[in-house]
């Protein structure tokens, strides 16, 4: 196993700089999740690392190796792709041991890793079945045995789900949460699904146009996001940002604040008389547990709101209030302000 180093790490294709000087720590064992929006640069930051992309400037360490001109396949890392690129013409006992014959690695210590990655995986069932007649996450499974026969130090992860449907993608989730605990590696993973990074990090990286915006645990970006793009980037639905006018009647505000965030489960409903802002229900939502509501409020801006149980009609007048220790304050800058309630 090993830890990562990245420091001042850049990346430019031709004139276009698609990553910016990128600092990041990652310690020995870390579950590390990338996230940003399309083309923040996280899939080819995880490619640099892999060895598929070449580093522009900057330096790259694995462990205690500089390895910025070093090949990927002596890196100790293995991939695993949003494809899960199988061969159709061999079974999953020969395409997870694949890349080990490619290596010539003898026959008996093949078949022992692919035996005890199959194993690990519950994979032994179907050793002799051929790509076509697995399902999509016994597909995945094997592709993440492939990586797990190599031995590596470090596992990648590129939007590995992204093909699975919603009920599977949960359960491969929690696979590859207990896959992390039994092995240990240092695993960095791409996605652009918040969710997913939440669930499963134990650090999130998340990138705008090929910069660091912030780096932390889940709960760290949840309740202390650095700036509006954070916290509206962590957190489904999305935070809600208001002027600071508008936002006035939540109480005192630090100076400086130009806008404040409240995320939409942190807002209750009560009476209009009795909101510190007050508005009227233009459409909800209801999802079973819970209920979204779309608030139009008295000064212009509508609000998201999540509520349990019953909700109230559209066209109904509510009034809104949230306790000060749930609100974010935030700059002209955007930054997050933090010289009132931390």
């Amino acid at each position: 196993m090993s830890s990562l180093t990245l420091r001042n790490l850049q990346k430019r294709f031709g004139r276009v700089e698609v990553i910016r000087g990128v600092d990041l720590d990652v310690a020995d064992g870390e579950f590390v999740v990338f996230v940003g929006p399309s083309g923040c640069g996280k899939s080819t930051l995880l490619r640099m690392i892999s060895g598929l992309e070449d580093v522009t400037d900057g330096e790259l360490r694995i462990g205690d190796r500089v390895v910025n001109e070093v090949q990927p396949a002596k890196r100790g890392v293995a991939m695993v792709f949003q494809s899960y690129a199988l061969y159709p013409h061999l079974n999953v006992r020969d395409n997870m041991g694949f890349g080990l014959k490619v290596r010539k690695v003898p026959g008996p210590e093949r078949e022992r890793r692919v035996a005890e990655a199959a194993a690990l995986l519950k994979l032994d069932a179907l050793l002799e079945r051929f790509p076509r007649e697995l399902s999509g996450g016994q597909r995945q499974r094997v592709a993440i045995g492939r990586a797990i026969v190599g031995h590596p130090d470090v596992f990648l992860f590129d939007e590995p789900l992204s093909n699975l449907d919603a009920e599977l993608r949960v359960h491969m989730r929690s696979e590859i949460a207990a896959l992390h605990k039994r092995l240990g590696n240092t695993m960095i993973y791409v996605t652009h699904d918040q969710v997913e990074a939440m669930t499963l990090a134990d650090k999130i990286v998340v990138l705008r146009d090929g910069l660091v915006e912030q780096v932390g645990s889940p709960r760290e970006l949840y309740e202390r996001p650095d700036n509006i793009f954070v916290a509206q980037f962590i957190g489904s639905p999305k935070m809600n940002i208001l002027p600071a006018a508008s936002a006035a009647g939540f109480g005192a505000q630090p100076a400086g604040t130009a806008s404040v965030g409240i995320r939409p489960e942190h807002l209750s409903i009560v009476a209009p008389d009795r909101g510190q802002l007050s508005g009227k229900v233009v459409i909800t939502e209801y999802t079973g547990a819970s209920s979204l509501l779309h608030v139009a409020l008295d000064s212009g801006e509508t609000c998201l709101v999540v509520i349990d149980g019953d909700s109230p009609e559209a066209d109904a007048r509510v009034g809104l209030v949230a306790a000060s220790k749930d609100l974010h304050h935030f700059g002209a800058d955007g930054r997050a302000q933090r010289n009132l309630h931390g």
